[in-house]
């Protein structure tokens, strides 16, 4: 069982910045690959970021790009998403979700592929 917090959305101006960061639970936090899905109001589920069990490999959605960067910290079990020139169009409940099957070398972006997801915080990007 992986328990997966997030924490850091808010609201913000267009141009602006925010951190989102994911805590998870687990010694075996250092296998799984983690990434951010978001979902605004009347939309899919999408991926946003992932990045894999040893942090080398990471993957992005065309439309963030050069703007959003995904880290990991294995040492603090943390998974951070920096934000940079937000738009109001990246406006969504954000999600962090594990990928259990350990040591996949791949970021996959397909929600089906995690496992175990937290509740989610609001990012409202302001025009």
């Amino acid at each position: 069982q992986v328990q997966v917090v997030e924490s850091g959305g808010g609201l913000v101006q267009a141009g602006g910045s925010l951190r989102l960061s994911c805590a998870a639970s687990g010694r075996t936090f250092g296998s799984y690959n983690y990434a951010w899905f978001r979902q605004a109001p009347g939309k899919e589920r999408e991926f946003v970021a992932g990045v894999n069990w040893s942090g080398y490999s990471t993957g992005y959605a065309d439309s963030v790009k050069g703007r959003f960067t995904i880290s990991r910290d294995n040492a603090k079990n943390t998974v951070s998403l920096q934000m940079n020139s937000l738009k109001p169009e990246d406006t969504a409940v954000y999600y962090c979700a594990a990928e259990t099957q350990r040591w996949t070398e791949e970021v996959r972006r397909g929600s089906d592929d995690y496992d175990y997801w937290g509740q989610g915080t609001q990012v409202t990007v302001s025009s």
